[in-house]
């Protein structure tokens, strides 16, 4: 029997939770997004309460952010994150508001299209890391990230278009994303306290999964290591499709 103070029902509900967190968690650490596109995508057809697949997703990730945020801070570039940053901290309050009050399945269907899109451009465009978008296009950027981040814990999408263009390699690539993810998580986590969301069956629930985090998180890392920057950036893009094509087919 799983304990009454925690989210899952059994044990079957409990290791297909931990098996997905292993994918989501192998795959954040790969190439710095898609826990949350992967994760809440996946347990929503798990759990009835789609509030228990996010809250759950923002706890286990902080491990994972923190390590590889202090990895690649050598890569780190300030003064683009400080831009984003101020429309992220609009956007999560906001996308908190909405995940309480209204139904995000309608965004998240168009959300899955324009990733599928993106991702078939990126395929046909040259590397990146020459093309640095304006500073001025980063709060609007950033206040899209936010509310998505908010709604359903995938605010990655316009982040990851802002640094395919941008980002020299891989690993400035995943150190500037899991920068910024770092920094939501630090606003989400008051946020969803204030709002009710972080509740002590989900907090004793992380912690229940978070063998399994670490393993993803590991095995994502070593494939990091391994992957070429060519092969690192088709990846991200077919990545895009793949996430894109999963949201649309979910809903």
């Amino acid at each position: 029997m799983i304990p009454g103070d925690l989210i899952f029902t059994g044990w079957a509900q409990y290791l297909l939770t931990c098996a997905v967190l292993v994918i989501a968690q192998l795959v954040y650490v790969l190439v710095g997004f898609g826990a949350g596109l992967i994760a809440v995508g996946s347990l929503a057809l798990v759990y009835p309460d789609m509030q228990d697949a996010v809250v759950l997703l923002l706890l286990v990730n902080l491990p994972a952010e923190m390590w590889v945020v202090w990895h690649s801070r050598r890569d780190i570039r300030w003064r683009p994150i400080l831009g984003l940053g101020s429309g992220i901290a609009v956007g999560i309050p906001l996308g908190t508001w909405l995940l309480k009050t209204g139904d995000p399945s309608l965004v998240l269907t168009i959300l899955g299209v324009f990733l599928v899109v993106v991702g078939l451009v990126f395929l046909r465009l040259p590397a990146g890391g020459r093309i640095h978008p304006h500073r001025a296009a980063a709060p609007p950027t950033g206040l899209l990230s936010g509310l998505l981040t908010g709604l359903f814990g995938t605010g990655g999408p316009p982040l990851i278009i802002w640094y395919h263009l941008s980002a020299a390699t891989k690993s400035a690539f995943r150190g500037n994303l899991m920068t910024i993810f770092l920094m939501m998580t630090f606003v989400r986590v008051p946020s969803y306290i204030v709002g009710g969301l972080v509740t002590a069956p989900r907090l004793w629930s992380s912690l229940a999964v978070m063998p399994a985090v670490l393993l993803g998180a590991w095995l994502g890392n070593r494939l990091h290591l391994t992957i070429s920057e060519q092969g690192f950036r088709r990846l991200v893009s077919l990545l895009l499709v793949v996430l894109g094509l999963l949201q649309v087919m979910g809903r």
